[in-house]
């Protein structure tokens, strides 16, 4: 098969190097223009590595982008990691349609930041699905899906660095065997069980001290580490990262309940949240303790 890989980043790097080192016939792929100043992109760069045809476009909207794909006669569209808006019109041009990678368990967490609010709203099992996009955000049919667990410890980066990357990327290559085979399901989604969250960004992951200590803790989780949850420390912005929690009690919400070498504990309702880890305003992420040592952060301050 002729396929076209359209992406952006690590992901889609990872899956362009998979289906080269299996000897596909990548004709070309599509990947997130540059903004000024910006580093290359990984799946550019190793687009031109390999020695496939490499196309930036700003938008998919045109019809002079239409006939560009039209003219590479793809069999597939392989779509890793896709933030511009696609049309049908373009998803429709391969011959057997194009496949789409999406990191949480279709219909749930429609969307561009599911690894996020699968965290933050405790879930315990989240996952990947492969689905035929269409003119909806996330609302195609779908190919497969498979599942993984979230542990307490769990954080956006280990969800998806340690768990839906990787088998995201053998998911997309399995799906292109099914493609071929043409033994490829295309399963409606339930719309009755579907949810959609937008971006999680930085104005959503304030820290609100006074809310339960379990939610506290999975937004912490949630936003670690894009885009940090933070807090105001004497004026200042502190983004914290790496957390424990516990249920001993003591201290208002918000209050330095206890300060170590090791870090320092902050009370919320129903506990303490364990600071290992924070961003000061300005600054690069350190350890906790030597955070609290630095600025004299001591029992009784609030962070609000």
């Amino acid at each position: 098969m002729r396929i076209v890989v359209n992406g952006q980043q690590a992901f889609g790097k990872a899956v362009l190097d998979a289906l080269v080192e299996r000897g596909e016939d990548v004709v070309a792929v599509y990947v997130a223009s540059k903004r000024p100043g910006g580093r290359p992109d990984p799946l550019k760069e190793a687009a031109v590595a390999h020695g496939v045809a490499v196309y930036e476009p700003t938008t998919f909207k045109t019809p002079d982008i239409h006939d560009e794909m039209k003219a590479l006669k793809p069999d597939l569209c392989v779509m890793a990691f896709v933030t511009l808006i696609v049309p049908e019109e373009f998803l429709d041009i391969p011959l057997k349609g194009t496949i789409q990678y999406h990191p949480s368990l279709l219909p749930r967490h429609r969307g561009p930041s599911a690894i996020n609010w699968a965290i933050i709203q405790g879930e315990t099992r989240t996952g990947l699905t492969i689905f035929w996009p269409d003119q909806g955000l996330d609302t195609g049919p779908i190919l497969m899906q498979k599942e993984v667990g979230i542990t307490e410890e769990d954080t956006l980066g280990s969800v998806y660095f340690e768990k839906l990357s990787p088998m995201g990327i053998e998911a997309m290559v399995e799906s292109v065997d099914l493609v071929r085979d043409g033994n490829a399901p295309k399963i409606p989604q339930d719309d009755s069980q579907a949810t959609y969250e937008s971006w999680c960004t930085r104005d959503e992951v304030r820290i609100g001290w006074d809310r339960p200590l379990d939610e506290v803790y999975n937004l912490i989780r949630g936003a670690n580490p894009q885009p940090g949850a933070w807090t105001a420390c004497d004026g200042k912005t502190v983004q914290i990262y790496d957390v424990g929690k516990s249920v001993e009690a003591g201290g208002e919400p918000g209050e330095v309940v206890d300060v170590t070498i090791d870090g320092f504990a902050v009370a919320a309702r129903g506990g303490r949240i364990l600071v290992k880890r924070v961003r000061p305003e300005g600054g690069d992420k350190i350890a906790a303790g030597a955070f609290a040592a630095a600025g004299g952060l001591a029992k009784g301050t609030r962070l609000e």
